[in-house]
């Protein structure tokens, strides 16, 4: 049993079946997660994997991230990180405020770019800064947005709507992932841009997907993609089609529907083989590494985790490729070689995940669990990895 267990998913788990007053089979029976598996996660001897603490939580009525024990308080306390969260959620609060008498935001054109330059930080995983400016861009934006009431105004509050989504899922607040959501269709709505409006779909889908319910994720992207049909022809709807199309791959994955998940994939591959690599439209990441990835992803939450690996020694990264993305593949690699039994191996990607991007890593539940199963396996791994285990608060 690993050290300071209390903190780990299983006994968690345990903790809230005992308040809801349910045995071990009553719960493997309602989550439909097997018995074993659950005894197994509750000890601590195996890893609770995404789909099964999705199943688990939506079972015993209580969010996936109470599970995974987020926000990590501690951490982001060690990290300087929660003072930076407040700002943030003031910052969504005001949208529907009017123009603030306060905030004197710059030109559209320095807005804008400022915006992209963001967009660009998170994709390398830069997330302390972006998360320090996020707050005063939003101010700028939400009052140019209501003095000058334009389709280019609103379209810029909806990027860095989305961009307060994406810090704040990485610093494991997903709730207060969810309101920058909803503020994002508000202002796709106010910019009549069907393009934006599909990916917050798509964004949702896939924090659904975190939440463990695949069934709303991916009504939530079919809808994308119908709002997708209002869009202008051309590469960038080409772009937005083939994510939401990964997006659907994943979430019909991790509902066990292969065939389905195989048929996103492949169209994806048919746009990607089209658009090329297409990281920075809509900071979308794009192209034709992407779909590999998510393939790679898809064979991971079909549980063929020796096919995985297998297809993860096949690829090559380009040189350079988004660090926040490739951050999160070798998290799933990781997983993947640890289910396969190859424990330095998942231990060198997780290392490789830290390199890559430490402050995202580190709030990473994925990146937990893996470790915890890794030390529950009680194979002898390197000198390295009790300090890696401290710096994750583990």
């Amino acid at each position: 049993m690993p050290p300071h267990f209390d903190e780990y998913t299983g006994a968690r788990v345990a903790r809230v079946r005992k308040v809801r007053r349910l045995t071990q089979r009553e719960l493997a029976d309602l989550s439909h997660v097997s018995y074993s598996t659950l005894t197994k996660v509750e000890q601590g001897a195996l890893p609770a994997s995404p789909s099964v603490v999705g199943a688990l939580a939506r079972a015993l009525s209580v969010p996936v991230a109470e599970l995974i024990g987020q926000p990590y308080l501690e951490e982001l306390q060690q990290d300087q990180f929660d003072g930076l969260i407040q700002p943030i959620r003031e910052a969504l609060n005001v949208y529907d405020l009017g123009p603030d008498p306060d905030v004197s935001p710059r030109l559209v054109e320095e807005l804008e770019a400022h915006a992209d330059a963001l967009c660009a930080l998170v994709r390398a995983a830069n997330i302390k800064q972006v998360a320090t400016e996020l707050p005063g861009l939003i101010h700028e934006a939400t009052t140019g947005a209501h003095l000058t009431p334009s389709a280019r105004w609103w379209r810029l509050l909806a990027s860095v709507y989305r961009t307060a989504y994406d810090v704040t899922t990485k610093l494991s607040h997903p709730d207060l992932g969810m309101v920058a959501l909803d503020r994002m269709g508000w202002a796709a709505q106010q910019a009549s841009d069907p393009i934006l409006s599909a990916i917050r779909q798509y964004l949702r889908g896939v924090a659904y997907l975190r939440a463990g319910d695949c069934r709303t994720g991916t009504r939530l992207v079919r809808l994308g993609m119908s709002t997708l049909e209002q869009a202008e022809p051309g590469r960038t709807l080409d772009v937005a089609t083939g994510q939401l199309h990964l997006g659907s791959a994943v979430l019909a994955a991790r509902g066990k529907s292969e065939d389905a998940a195989g048929a996103h994939l492949d169209e994806a591959q048919r746009i990607a083989e089209r658009t090329g690599p297409a990281e920075e439209v809509y900071w979308l990441s794009f192209g034709p590494t992407n779909v590999d990835i998510h393939r790679i992803s898809v064979l991971a939450e079909l549980d063929h985790y020796p096919e995985a690996v297998s297809a993860a020694q096949a690829m090559t990264v380009p040189q350079g490729w988004t660090p926040s993305r490739l951050a999160h593949h070798h998290t799933e690699v990781a997983q993947a070689q640890m289910w396969t039994g190859r424990s330095e191996a998942a231990f060198k990607n997780l290392q490789l995940a830290r390199k890559v991007a430490p402050q995202q890593t580190r709030y990473h539940p994925t990146v937990r669990e893996t470790y915890a199963g890794l030390e529950s396996a009680k194979r002898r791994m390197p000198e390295t990895f009790g300090n890696f285990g401290a710096w994750l608060g583990m």
